[in-house]
């Protein structure tokens, strides 16, 4: 069996992320309303009475802005660290606590570990997903990484990560200084082109497909992200890359058993 990854939407306005196996469903990050949850999830023929839990990267809002709704209308579990929790005020009859390299197993086939990442103001994770013998990673927020993250992500068949800005786009536009050394400082966000740098450290052979989430409206467009970013991985990855928009869900990745299949009959129907 395989597990599916499909970004509801990434971006400043919202961030959501469906992990879908034979045993569980399960949202990375909820920072949409709870009209816009209900009809994203719509969109894949899901009803969020599906969602088993809700998994929380950090507090700010456009990943978990959305929790506590979800918490009061569908009674839909989080899972999150204290500070989150904390910030978010969200339901303590209703939250789970997770805490740094902790691993969250969730159904019978579905496991998350929770991997600290440089974000100011918040105790940011990524998030490492195993699903037999299989491994996927979503990053967000974060201004770099460290050599405990590039550990973790090598060699993950799936890896989600965000291209957030343009360097020279961001330079030269119309924010002010202090916002612009706030975006591109270690807390901030990835560039396009620490990215590429990032992903030539962890893409191996197995690594068989990139999402680029996270785009800023105002400093990136998806052809500057991909571009930027081949030209760091071109000589280690072969697989497949797409950029994630804010107005998603657009594409679905699979790892497992039988992704290569499945891959193959949503290709026929794309015909």
């Amino acid at each position: 069996m395989s597990l599916s990854i499909t970004h509801l939407g990434t971006g400043s306005r919202g961030n959501s992320t469906l992990l879908e196996s034979k045993d569980a469903k399960v949202l990375i990050d909820q920072g949409f309303s709870g009209t816009q949850l209900e009809k994203r999830l719509g969109l894949l023929g899901i009803s969020p009475q599906e969602i088993d839990c809700i998994v929380i990267s950090h507090h700010h809002g456009d990943h978990g802005g959305g929790a506590r709704i979800a918490q009061k209308k569908w009674d839909i579990p989080v899972i999150a660290n204290e500070r989150t929790v904390q910030e978010l005020d969200l339901d303590p009859m209703k939250t789970q606590y997770f805490e740094a390299l902790d691993i969250m197993k969730i159904g019978t086939d579905l496991s998350l570990l929770a991997v600290p990442v440089p974000h100011a103001g918040a105790d940011n994770v990524a998030f490492v997903i195993s699903h037999l013998g299989e491994r996927a990673a979503i990053i967000t927020d974060l201004g770099s990484w460290t050599d405990e993250l590039v550990q973790h992500v090598r060699g993950c068949q799936h890896i989600s990560v965000e291209a957030n800005y343009d360097a020279k786009r961001l330079m030269s536009g119309p924010y002010p200084y202090s916002l612009k050394e706030r975006i591109s400082g270690r807390g901030g966000h990835l560039s396009n082109d620490q990215t590429g740098e990032f992903l030539s450290l962890v893409c191996t052979e197995k690594t068989r497909s990139i999402t680029l989430t996270h785009l800023s409206e105002r400093n990136n467009q998806p052809h500057l992200a991909e571009s930027t970013v081949l030209y760091y991985i071109d000589e280690v990855f072969e697989g497949d890359i797409h950029v994630s928009s804010q107005d998603g869900p657009e594409i679905t990745h699979f790892i497992g058993s039988d992704a290569l299949e499945k891959k193959q009959t949503l290709a026929e129907l794309n015909r």
